[in-house]
C-alpha cells in the first residue's frame, strides 16, 4: 500500500462486523494477512482453531472474508468473563502496542454492557461474545489498525437495522442494547433493509478508532480499496464493508489557507495541586509533536472545581503524547479525536521584535512576538509602540507569508 497513506474512509455499505473490518482491512493490504494470523496464536488461539482469510464474492464484487473452522469437540471451554478475559490477554505473548488496542477493544463493550445491566464492570460475562471466534476478530483487528499506523479514519453513515435477535438475554431488539450505547454519537439511517447491521464487535473497533463522521473536505488521492464480506445474505445489496485508502500529497491551499488534520486529546483533573500540574503540563507542552497545551477552570462531578485540559498534536504523534498525558497528570482517562483544520500561511520576520504575518481572505495581518518585547523601555505604552512600528515596517515591506511560523 501506499506509503504516504494518511487515512481510511470506511464504507459500511452492508454494515460492519469484527470479520468485515479484518477481511476489508486485509483486502486493502493483503501484506497484513500473516501477522494478524500470526497476533492470533500470540493471543492464546488453540490449535483446534484454522483461521483464514479467503477470496470470497457477493453481488458480482470480489474481496476477502474472514473465518475461524474449527471442531467444537476439540476446543477447550473459555471462562466467559471480562476479567478472565482481560487476564488472559495480558499475560498473552501478543506485542505491547497491539495487546494494548486489544483490551481497549474489549474494555469499551465491557463498560457498555456494565451500563445497560447496572452491575461492575468485572461481573459482565460475555456470552456468545466469549467464542473464540471473537478474541481473533478483536486481536486480528488490534493488529491491523497498529501495523497500519494511520493518522486517521472517517466513517460513513451507519446503517441502524432492524427487527430482533435471540441472545441469552433472550429476545432483543436490533441494534442491542449495549452495541445502541457504543454507537452513541455515530451518524445512522433506515436504508430499509432489516437485520443486525452492526454486530456488538464492529460497535467496539469503531469506538477504538474513533473515527471522523465523514472524509476530509480537501482534495486526496485515492491509493486503493478493500471490500470485507459478511457471512450473512441481504436483499438487494453486497453484505460488505468498503474500506477506502487516502493518500495525502495534494491538499489544496487557496487563498492562503492549508488544510491538514490535528489531534485533539482533552480531560479533566480534579486532584492534582496546580504546583504538580503546572510541571505536567510544561512537559507534555514540550513534546515533540505537540502544537498547544490550553487548560481552563470548569465545575466537574459533585461541584468540585476542576481543570480542563485540551492538548494539539501532530496525528501521528497522538498515541505517544497520550501516554504521556496519563504518566505527567492525575487524570485516569481522557479523550481523543482527529479533526480536520485550516490553518493561515504564515511566516516569522526576524528581528527585535520578531514579526508573525499570516495571509488572511481580507488581507495580511502582522503581530510582534511578545518575547522580542520583553527588553523594550517605557512599560505598556513602550511596548505598544514598539509592536506597531514593527508590524507596520513589515506590513509595507510586503514580503509574502510562506513559512510555518
Amino acid at each position: 500500500m501506499d506509503s504516504e497513506i494518511s487515512f481510511i474512509h470506511l464504507d459500511p455499505v452492508g454494515g460492519i462486523a469484527g470479520d468485515m473490518f479484518l477481511a476489508a482491512i486485509v483486502d486493502l493490504e493483503p501484506g497484513l494477512s500473516a501477522g494478524a494470523l500470526a497476533s492470533m496464536r500470540e493471543a492464546g488461539l488453540p490449535d483446534a482453531c484454522a483461521p483464514c482469510f479467503r477470496q470470497t464474492q457477493g453481488h458480482g464484487f470480489r474481496g476477502h472474508g474472514f473465518s475461524l473452522a474449527a471442531g467444537a469437540d476439540s476446543l477447550p471451554a473459555r471462562d466467559p468473563r471480562y476479567g478472565a478475559i482481560r487476564t488472559d490477554l495480558e499475560a498473552s505473548r501478543l506485542a505491547a502496542p497491539v495487546k494494548a488496542r486489544a483490551q481497549d477493544i474489549f474494555a469499551l463493550l465491557a463498560e457498555a454492557e456494565a451500563r445497560v445491566h447496572g452491575i461492575a464492570i468485572d461481573q459482565v460475562h460475555f456470552h456468545e461474545l466469549a467464542a473464540w471466534d471473537t478474541l481473533a476478530d478483536v486481536v486480528g483487528a488490534a493488529f491491523v489498525i497498529d501495523a497500519l499506523g494511520l493518522r486517521g479514519w472517517s466513517l460513513g453513515p451507519l446503517p441502524i437495522g432492524s427487527g430482533r435477535i435471540e441472545t441469552e438475554h433472550g429476545t432483543l431488539p436490533v441494534p442491542a442494547p449495549a452495541t445502541a450505547l457504543l454507537l452513541e454519537g455515530f451518524e445512522v439511517f433506515d436504508d430499509g433493509v432489516a437485520g443486525e447491521r452492526v454486530t456488538p464487535t464492529g460497535a467496539e473497533i469503531l469506538k477504538h478508532l474513533a473515527p471522523a463522521p465523514h472524509k476530509p473536505s480537501w482534495p486526496h488521492k485515492l491509493a486503493g480499496q478493500g471490500l470485507g464480506f459478511g457471512t450473512k445474505t441481504l436483499v438487494g445489496m453486497p453484505n460488505c464493508l468498503r474500506a477506502l485508502a487516502m493518500a495525502a500529497g495534494t491538499e489544496a491551499k487557496t487563498a492562503g489557507r492549508g488544510r491538514d488534520q490535528v489531534g485533539v486529546i482533552a480531560f479533566e483533573v480534579d486532584d492534582q495541586t496546580a504546583e504538580d500540574l503546572a510541571i505536567g503540563l510544561e512537559k507534555i507542552r514540550a513534546l515533540d509533536g505537540v502544537l498547544d497545551v490550553t487548560q481552563a477552570p470548569v465545575y466537574a462531578k459533585k461541584n468540585r472545581l476542576a481543570t480542563h485540559i485540551r492538548v494539539l498534536c501532530r496525528p501521528e504523534r497522538i498515541d505517544q503524547v497520550i501516554d504521556d498525558c496519563l504518566t505527567e497528570t492525575s487524570t485516569i482517562g481522557l479523550r481523543w479525536q482527529v479533526q480536520d483544520r485550516v490553518v493561515l500561511d504564515r511566516a516569522l520576520h526576524p528581528g527585535a521584535p520578531g514579526v508573525k504575518v499570516a495571509a488572511r481572505p481580507g488581507g495580511r495581518t502582522a503581530k510582534a512576538e511578545a518575547a522580542g518585547l520583553e527588553s523594550v523601555s517605557g512599560g505598556h505604552a513602550g511596548r505598544r509602540r514598539a509592536a506597531r512600528l514593527a508590524e507596520d515596517d513589515v506590513l509595507r515591506d510586503g514580503a509574502d507569508p510562506d513559512g510555518d511560523g
